[in-house]
């Protein structure tokens, strides 16, 4: 390998095509390096085995699903305690 590399005439993906058209089949997704726990990673690999998909599908539902929910803050906890409270 060299030390150093020259990509001032180097192409943007979009501008070469059979890239571009991988770059589109991509759905809106986007590649990324994510560090997780060894421990972490089998649990979904193991969960993704039994449920028949990717462990990678099985990561991006579970993420999908929590910034789906928001956590229970004081004023939800008090506004529950309240309808619960108010029912006879």
């Amino acid at each position: 390998m060299r030390d150093e590399y020259d990509f001032s005439t180097a192409r943007r993906a979009q501008d070469v095509p059979h890239l571009a058209r991988l770059q589109a089949e991509a759905k809106g997704k986007s590649r990324i390096t994510i560090m997780l726990d060894n421990d972490v990673l089998a649990a979904f690999r193991s969960r993704a085995e039994v449920e028949g998909i990717g462990y990678q599908t099985l990561i991006n539902q579970t993420l999908r699903q929590t910034i789906g929910s928001r956590p229970v803050d004081e004023e939800i906890l008090r506004r529950v305690l309240r309808e619960e409270l108010s029912t006879p």
